[in-house]
């Protein structure tokens, strides 16, 4: 069975940074190989923030969306079935990250508390079509799409 920090693509060769992150799903998220950057500079391969209001992860989405490397991958966690009194279901994680430019493609449960959803930068010239959301006309750092060949037998 696949770990955690696994299934959510952590590594030890990029930037990583977390948002409110309780201290045991970081340790389980990142064990003692990845080194977390503590400061919000520059860009990142992999963001990964706890939220649990629309209103904070709209602010949230909105300053972390300018530090995603171009590859990177930002994922947001939020309490399942509305515990910690959330107001936040998949559709509203969904409809806020493509308002702030972002593609959805992964959701995974961390927890019993906590699911997460991995967002990216969308692929130029690629469509996106979302029953919870639309991608607005906002710029968009759009990252190449690289196609992996595979070997011939």
């Amino acid at each position: 069975m696949a770990t955690i920090a696994k299934k959510l693509g952590t590594t030890t060769d990029g930037r990583t940074y977390f948002v409110n992150a309780p201290p045991e799903m970081q340790k389980k998220i990142a064990g003692r190989d990845i080194t977390i950057t503590q400061r919000l500079a520059g860009k990142f391969d992999y963001i990964h923030a706890f939220v649990i209001t629309q209103k904070k992860l709209d602010a949230t989405f909105s300053r972390l969306r300018k530090h995603l490397a171009p590859q990177g991958k930002l994922w947001i966690s939020w309490p399942k079935n509305r515990q910690l009194d959330t107001d936040l279901t998949l559709a509203t994680v969904i409809k806020i990250g493509y308002d702030h430019g972002l593609v959805e493609s992964k959701t995974i449960g961390l927890d019993t508390t906590w699911s997460a959803i991995k967002f990216t930068h969308p692929i130029a010239g690629k469509r996106y079509q979302n029953s919870y959301g639309k991608l607005n006309a906002r710029p968009m750092v759009a990252r190449d799409h690289v196609e992996k060949q595979l070997p011939s037998s």
